[in-house]
């Protein structure tokens, strides 16, 4: 049994440019509950719950780590719905709606390893897969990219991490557009105690257009809570406020993080090694 690493950071959704150990699987399992989400396509507006918010990471290398990542389920207490592109299907008279997420696959690679000088940085490339409905009025159907340098220091029992980057976001409500929007987060880590941190963050996106297409546009939000290692997992709890109003007003969060090796890495020989 390992450690729990501390390259994934759940409840923040800023990595941390370490990678997990090579060798190693870590899955990230949550429930997440958000107050005044809001869908501009289907034009909905209410409380929504991600049960399964999954995520796995396997380390290939010490530089390099895949990820795969979606929810389980998504469920939507209409509480607003608005005019709209999307007519959506709605269930329990046109209260609620659930949906599958939308599947995201991820390559992480090392770039400059963190030195007394300097800090870590790598860089995250990202494809979201059109794996939801968008007649559900959760999901938006679409194909989106994103590419982000992240960079991490350590300082004592402070450990600090952002991330910079592009996203190429599919507009769901046009044929043959797009929209370009800036990534961005600030987060940090205090160790309270050697099985107990304190994490925050501020996230989100910036449109780079003057108006952005339907579903792209600015997004902000603020992320805090605390991790807890116990019983060989690492469990997290914590709370997001909504920094703009495109989104949620308010939410909980909760979940479990586990760490195995599940492979070993084969070591080289040399090509004059054994024997004649």
């Amino acid at each position: 049994m390992s450690a729990v690493c501390d390259a994934q950071q759940r409840p923040l959704r800023t990595e941390d440019p370490n990678l997990i150990e090579p060798g190693h699987v870590l899955v990230e399992v949550g429930f997440d509950f958000f107050k005044g989400a809001k869908f501009p396509l289907s034009g909905l507006g209410g409380d929504l719950s991600r049960v399964g918010d999954l995520s796995v990471h396997i380390g290939l290398s010490p530089r390099v780590e895949i990820q795969f990542a979606a929810s389980a389920q998504n469920f939507l207490d209409v509480k607003a719905q608005s005019p709209s592109v999307v007519s959506p299907q709605l269930s329990r008279g046109g209260t609620s709606s659930s949906d599958f997420g939308d599947l995201s696959v991820a390559t992480k690679i090392a770039l400059l390893k963190e030195k007394s000088s300097g800090p870590a940085v790598s860089l995250l490339w990202r494809v979201e897969l059109p794996t939801s409905n968008e007649q559900k009025g959760i999901g938006t159907n679409t194909t989106n990219f994103f590419a982000e340098f992240l960079v991490g220091k350590q300082f004592g029992r402070l450990r600090t991490f952002g991330k910079l980057g592009v996203g190429i976001l599919q507009s769901p409500a046009e044929l043959f557009d797009q929209n370009d929007v800036l990534t961005y987060a600030g987060a940090t880590l205090y160790r309270l105690h050697k099985k107990v941190n304190f994490v925050a963050e501020v996230s989100g996106r910036k449109n780079t257009r003057g108006l952005a297409a339907l579903s792209t546009e600015s997004r902000s939000q603020a992320r805090y809570g605390l991790q807890v290692s116990w019983g060989g997992v690492r469990w997290d709890m914590g709370g997001m406020v909504g920094l703009n109003r495109n989104s949620p007003a308010n939410g909980i969060l909760f979940g479990v993080t586990i760490d195995r090796q599940v492979f070993s890495r084969q070591k080289r020989t040399s090509a004059g090694s054994g024997g004649s």
